[in-house]
């Protein structure tokens, strides 16, 4: 029975004991019998013991599909075995191969699940790269054992050379190879060795350090390697290729030590000469140079071993004649020595005189130099360190006249001129030199003419420093003029010692102090009957100089008499310390009488203080009819003034003239002058535009600014023919109707901004001004007048020119128009407080601690 049928077979029995079952277990339940009848009756009572009859037939089929997709599974999975193991046996047949050095096998591996094969491959790779490197690295090794042996049986370097080159062509498979010598005394690289298609070449090539591929070869000393060989370079000849140029060039330095020796050249017709060769040649390289050096040491230890043996065979013969001379030469000896010692007995009597000149000459006051006939310093004597600081070699090689000032050279050159005119004289030179530690002192020259004299053969120069007593001299010259000044001044001076005695005391001291001069001299001031309040200030003086050398001043009342009656004198005293050797000696008292000037002083503070009362009187006067912010705010609530006088009063004002509800009139009007000038000036224009603006509420901007202009002509009779009168004033006129949402604008040099959705306007001025003397030769156009629509949110800005003409800033610039427009654009949200708060905090900030140079003016408006 086969495995199928089992299974069928044992299902069928299993679906039959469910029936049986449910039979057993209803008979028992009733409890009848079984049998034939109770069989049929239990089957009427349960016809759904039928339905379980089924399952005999469908247990079988059921279990046939199962065994059906288990073996279907099991096939499934038998082929995945078997193409792993055939994966398997393939890895395991290309590591074989790959394990015997065969290298050309290849595999494909199956999907990303062949990880082995993906790692065979990748060992492969590895495997081969070893396998290349290992072929390389053992190629070069064969190659440099091949020149190593071959450097090792020649000691000539012509034969080596040849023997190299052959045995490096061939092996490296190139067609021409050539040896350089590096020649250091001519810098030069000399062709050693030459060889083509195996033969050797007899050619002379010579190249310069530097120039051409062997020359910057050597220069550089490193390899070149070229697969584009230049047009002019050399073409091999060959029966077997003809003529042709080298497709590739390899040129290596002979270095060793860092010492070149010389330069390998290999040429290959190949496109391309591969790395492996590339490094052997290079690795060669210092090899060969190695062994050329050790030959050129040896060659040269040979020639100079030839050299030395013809010299030992000619000392030998030599030997013979100087021991016949050796015994004339004692005897010859014996008489010298005799001489010698009566010699030395004269040079050491010598050198003790010259010791003596020496120390004479060091420690004289005075240097004393030799010049010869080219003026030139032959002798400069030791006293030289001492005064000016040089050794004699120094003066000898130049210093004398280099640290000349160029007065003093001219001087010291006409001296010579001078003596060798004529010998005779004897002239002295005073001039200025510059001392080794940079000091500045005197000299005094006198030169005697001694060229004829054989044993001085020069000119000699006797030079001193004179440099203290000229300081003396100078100091006279400065007590004598000082003593003369003293005695005509019109100040009291009176020179102190430290413990109160006077040294000096000028005529005027009897007119403030009661006393002749002569009588004060050499008295102390505990000696003298002075005014109590001199008396302690000399005393005072004194101690404060000692404790604190430095100029004092002080004030002081005094009471003298002049004609008979007691007058009271206002003196400005000034002690001044005086040192002598940097050492405080004298107090030198100067008292100025300022009497008169303090006089003036208080005439000129009264004078002044009336002056600033008619000024301040004159500000409320202006403050008053100049219209106030909140005067405009009533018309305009958004709105700002920015009013900066540069003095109590100003030139510059705004105008304010409401006409009706809906025609109003403002203006900045910046008068010629600032301070006094200027405000009455700005009275002129203020009240000349209410006359104005209040007689025809028809007039244009354009037509006000006209009429305003012949009425400043007409104030200031600037009309008539003799007129120097050319003040006047600059205007931003605007008349705003609030029905019509128009704005007109007419200006004297001055502009208006308008501000509107983030863009600025600018209207400029006319380019005349209000008021002047009137051209004569051409008529004057009338002012423009500018019709402006505005908007809600319209912000417009019009000035005076104090404000863009302030100077200040890093560079001291104008804070310019330029500056109020950028600043206008970049804060398009601010309201006009903050507009007014920035431009007050920006213009202090601009002009820090500079003047203010004009009134300043800004007015803004926002609609």
């Amino acid at each position: 029975m086969t495995r199928k049928q089992w299974h069928t077979l044992i299902s069928v029995l299993v679906g039959l004991m469910f029936p049986l079952f449910t039979i057993i277990v209803i008979t028992v339940k009733t409890g009848l019998y079984i049998n034939f009848s109770n069989f049929i009756q239990i089957h009427k009572a349960h016809p759904e013991i039928f339905m379980l009859y089924l399952l005999p037939l469908l247990f079988p089929w059921l279990v046939r599909i199962h065994i059906s997709r288990r073996q279907k599974e099991k096939d499934h999975l038998q082929k995945i075995i078997n193409r792993k193991d055939e994966t398997i046996n393939r890895n395991a047949a290309f590591a074989k191969e790959i394990g015997e050095g065969n290298y050309s096998v290849h595999i494909i591996p199956e999907g990303e699940q062949d990880v082995l094969g993906k790692s065979l491959l990748a060992m492969k790779e590895n495997l081969l790269a070893n396998h290349w490197k290992e072929s390389s690295q053992n190629w070069i090794s064969e190659g440099k054992n091949l020149v190593s042996n071959i450097l090792r049986m020649y000691y000539k370097l012509e034969e080596l050379g040849d023997h190299v080159l052959e045995h490096l062509v061939k092996y490296i498979d190139a067609i021409q190879g050539a040896i350089y010598l590096y020649n250091e005394e001519n810098d030069t690289l000399v062709n050693l060795s030459a060889y083509a298609y195996n033969r050797k070449k007899y050619i002379t090539r010579e190249f310069k350090v530097g120039y051409g591929l062997i020359g910057q070869c050597a220069y550089e000393k490193d390899y070149i390697y070229r697969t584009e060989i230049p047009d002019d370079y050399f073409t091999i000849t060959s029966g077997l290729v003809g003529e042709k140029k080298p497709a590739s060039l390899l040129i290596v330095p002979l270095k060793t030590e860092d010492m070149l020796q010389g330069v390998v050249e290999i040429a290959s017709l190949n496109p391309e000469i591969p790395d492996q060769t590339i490094t052997l040649v290079k690795e060669l390289g210092s090899i060969i140079a190695r062994t050329v050096f050790n030959l050129r040491v040896n060659q040269k230890t040979e020639r100079l071993l030839e050299e030395s043996q013809k010299l030992t065979i000619e000392l030998r013969e030599n030997e013979e004649k100087l021991k016949e001379n050796a015994e004339e030469m004692r005897v010859t000896q014996e008489e010298l020595k005799l001489s010698n010692e009566q010699m030395e007995a004269q040079v050491q009597e010598v050198e003790n005189a010259q010791k003596r000149l020496h120390w004479l000459l060091e420690n004289a006051s005075e240097i004393i130099s030799i010049y010869n006939k080219d003026l030139r310093n032959t002798y400069t004597s030791p006293s030289v360190t001492r005064i000016l600081g040089y050794t004699p070699e120094e003066l000898m090689k130049g210093k004398d006249f280099e640290r000349l000032t160029l007065d003093g050279q001219d001087r010291l050159k006409s001296l010579f001129e001078e003596i060798i005119k004529d010998p005779g004289l004897t002239p002295t030179i005073e001039y200025t030199y510059v001392r080794k530690d940079g000091q500045q002192v005197s000299l005094e020259s006198k030169a005697r003419n001694l060229l004829d004299d054989p044993a001085v053969n020069g000119i000699i120069l006797n030079t001193s420093d004179i440099t203290e007593r000229r300081r003396r001299e100078k100091e006279e010259r400065i007590r004598t003029r000082m003593q003369a000044l003293s005695e005509n001044s019109l100040d009291m001076i009176i020179r102190l010692s430290l413990d109160g005695q006077f040294y000096y005391a000028n005529p005027v001291v009897e007119d403030y102090l009661g006393k002749n001069p002569g009588d004060l001299i050499s008295k102390n001031l505990s000696e003298i009957e002075l005014p109590a309040i001199l008396k302690e200030y000399f005393e005072m003086c004194i101690i404060s100089v000692k404790d604190k050398p430095q100029k004092t001043n002080h004030e002081l009342t005094i009471s003298i008499q002049a004609g008979g009656r007691a007058l009271e004198r206002i003196m400005s005293m000034a002690a001044i310390p005086e040192f002598s050797d940097s050492e405080l000696e004298t107090i030198l008292i100067v008292g100025h009488d300022i009497t008169e000037t303090k006089r003036i002083e208080k005439e000129i503070q009264v004078k002044n203080r009336k002056i600033e009362d008619s000024i301040n009187y004159a500000e409320r006067i202006q403050s008053s009819i100049l219209p106030g912010i909140k005067q405009i705010q009533e018309y305009f609530p958004k709105c700002f003034i920015c009013y900066k006088p540069r003095d109590v009063i100003s030139g510059d004002f705004p105008w304010f003239f409401p006409k009706s509800e809906d025609l109003i009139y403002i203006a900045a009007v910046d008068c010629t002058g600032h301070g006094v000038p200027g405000a009455l000036l700005s009275f002129v224009g203020y009240f000349l535009l209410n006359n104005i603006v209040d007689h025809d509420k028809e007039y244009t901007s354009g037509e006000i600014c006209n009429k305003l202009h012949a009425g400043v002509r007409r104030t200031l009779k600037q009309e008539s023919g003799d007129a120097d009168a050319r003040d006047g004033m600059d205007i931003a006129f605007c008349k705003i109707n609030t029905r019509t949402r128009e704005i007109q604008y007419a200006g004297a040099h001055r502009p208006l901004y308008l501000l509107r959705n983030g863009e600025l306007l600018e209207f400029k001025g006319d380019r005349k001004a209000i008021g002047g003397i009137p051209p004569r030769k051409k008529a004057e156009q009338p002012f423009t007048n500018h019709v402006i629509p505005y908007q809600s949110g319209d912000k417009i800005f019009f000035f005076t020119d104090g404000m863009p003409d302030q100077l200040g800033g890093m560079e001291n610039k104008k804070y310019s128009p330029k500056r109020i427009r950028e600043a206008i654009i970049e804060r398009p949200g601010f309201t006009m407080n903050q507009f007014k708060n920035y431009f007050t905090l920006d213009f202090e900030d601009w002009m820090k601690n500079a003047k203010q140079i004009d009134d300043v003016l800004l007015i803004g408006i926002e609609f």
